[in-house]
């Protein structure tokens, strides 16, 4: 009987322990973007700049610099998807690492 109840005790800490790692590991994980696309001015909500890439993909820019806030001008960026909630309710929200001008 004993042996049962240390059995099952082992199996549910395994059971716990495995699923945390899990979680862990995906609360961790941020998706990078690498891609070319066209920034937009966007005149709503008070205006603001987003890039929609080639495929039609759409993304609210968190922090984009000033250099680059020209409606039409063609980029290749590297960003990190944000989980943010925004007003602008456009595009997914993508804090810029790495941003180049494409001639």
């Amino acid at each position: 009987m004993k042996t049962k109840i240390l059995i099952a005790i082992i199996i549910s800490f395994i059971f716990l322990t495995s699923g945390l790692i899990g979680w862990r590991y995906f609360q961790g994980k941020k998706e990078i973007i690498l891609t070319t696309g066209t920034i937009k001015y966007i005149p709503l909500e008070g205006g603001f700049y987003g890039i929609e890439t080639e495929k039609g993909e759409k993304y609210l820019l968190l922090n984009l610099p000033e250099e680059f806030k020209k409606d039409g001008l063609k980029v290749w960026f590297k960003a990190k998807l944000r989980k943010r909630a925004t007003i602008q309710m456009w595009g997914r929200p993508i804090e810029i690492l790495e941003i180049r001008k494409v001639e």
